[in-house]
């Protein structure tokens, strides 16, 4: 109970005084009632509820010696709660042992005092608790609001990252004769392969929970360099000539460039856009060196580029397009395995055929549609009439 109903109790701090003699809880009370809100209990399983009872405490007197609970047993229970935990607590005992006194610190008090009370001191000790309360929760205010106004910046760059992913594939997307759909696949694919190999010993190093992340995100740029592709070339329904397919090549180098260009605009390095600028440029790389744009073979190949290579060769052999119908599940599985230690690193096809039911999972469930592909050809067929 409150021993002073004043309208300012509110704005004043609350002191909970807990012993079990009535003479002890009234000259406390009156030592304290006209600076702080003072709350009484005469034994532990009192102050207890009192606690989880009602409004907010700043700071609990308490007594050692109590039948039932003893103070000892209230502030274990009290610093084992999260919710009451912060509350500085002082000892008030006749024991006065340098034994006792420091089992009580040990259990968490915040200071220890010891009977008979001596006014001045009681008051000043009780002051100084309260202002380090008071710094503590102020700290513990900011430090909560830094971590939330942290969390709201994240949010901004990281939808910010996938707005501009999202640019910058749809720019390319929508002038190729793929559908979004293909973007869906591949992404989802990359991720798949990365969480297979996160434990790799070739890999572990590489593939945190951080950048698969990244992975998964930067992984529909990886043709965004088609945007700069000649239409003529770019939506050919055959097979393109030698010169043809040398112009075709340069997609990756276009797509690199303008990632680059990105960099230097923000004058910063920024982690998407480096695993982003791996799979672009490096995606048509092969194993066995005979890849473009630079021959690289092996562990030179990025390994965001391994990745999104195989990824993106099992959805070329099973997707529907305008120009083609996919091939069965198990057909494209044979020919990754095929290019096993020549077209792909052998560990990531181990991964890859580890998890193949996934594949023909994501490629059921983002499956492009009759729709789809009707209004692919649509939107290509203006592009031409437009050019």
């Amino acid at each position: 109970m409150s021993l002073d109903p004043s309208p300012d109790n509110a704005r004043r701090p609350v002191i909970l005084v807990v012993d079990d003699t009535p003479d002890n809880l009234m000259l406390l009370s009156s030592l304290l009632k006209d600076q702080y809100t003072v709350k009484v209990a005469n034994n532990g399983e009192k102050a207890l509820k009192v606690v989880r009872g009602g409004d907010p405490l700043d700071l609990i007197l308490l007594d050692v010696m109590m039948p039932g609970l003893s103070g000892h047993e209230v502030a274990r229970q009290l610093k084992a709660d999260r919710s009451t935990r912060d509350i500085p607590i002082i000892f008030l005992t006749a024991l006065a042992s340098e034994k006792d006194e420091t089992l009580g610190l040990e259990i968490g008090a915040a200071d220890y005092i010891t009977k008979p009370i001596r006014p001045p001191i009681l008051v000043a000790r009780v002051d100084t608790q309260l202002k380090i309360k008071a710094a503590a929760d102020f700290l513990r205010d900011q430090k909560d609001y830094l971590e939330q106004e942290v969390a709201r910046r994240t949010r901004e760059v990281t939808a910010i990252q996938d707005v501009t992913i999202l640019a910058m594939a749809s720019l390319a997307e929508a002038r190729d004769n793929e559908t979004g759909k293909h973007i869906r696949r591949t992404q989802h694919g990359v991720k798949v392969l990365a969480e297979q190999l996160r434990e790799h010993p070739r890999f572990g190093h590489f593939l945190d929970d951080a950048t698969i992340s990244l992975l998964f995100k930067s992984a529909p740029l990886h043709d965004i360099g088609k945007a700069g592709i000649p239409d003529r070339i770019l939506l050919a329904p055959g097979t393109l000539s030698p010169e043809e397919f040398e112009i075709m090549k340069t997609h990756t180098t276009l797509g690199r460039d303008a990632i680059e260009q990105a960099e230097r605009q923000l004058g910063t390095d920024v982690a998407f856009l480096r695993v982003a600028k791996d799979i672009v440029y490096s995606h048509q790389e092969k194993w066995d060196g005979s890849g473009y744009p630079e021959g690289l073979s092996g562990n030179d190949i990025p390994i965001a580029a391994r990745l999104m290579a195989v990824a993106d060769a099992y959805d070329a052999h099973t997707r529907r397009g305008i120009y083609q119908d996919g091939m069965p599940h198990e057909e494209a599985v044979k020919l990754i395995d095929a290019g096993r230690g020549v077209d792909f690193d052998p560990d990531v096809v181990d991964a890859f055929l580890a998890r193949a039911e996934d594949f023909r999972e994501i490629a059921l469930r983002y499956a492009d549609t009759d729709e789809d592909i009707a209004k692919k050809m649509e939107a290509l067929v203006f592009i031409a009439e437009s050019a």
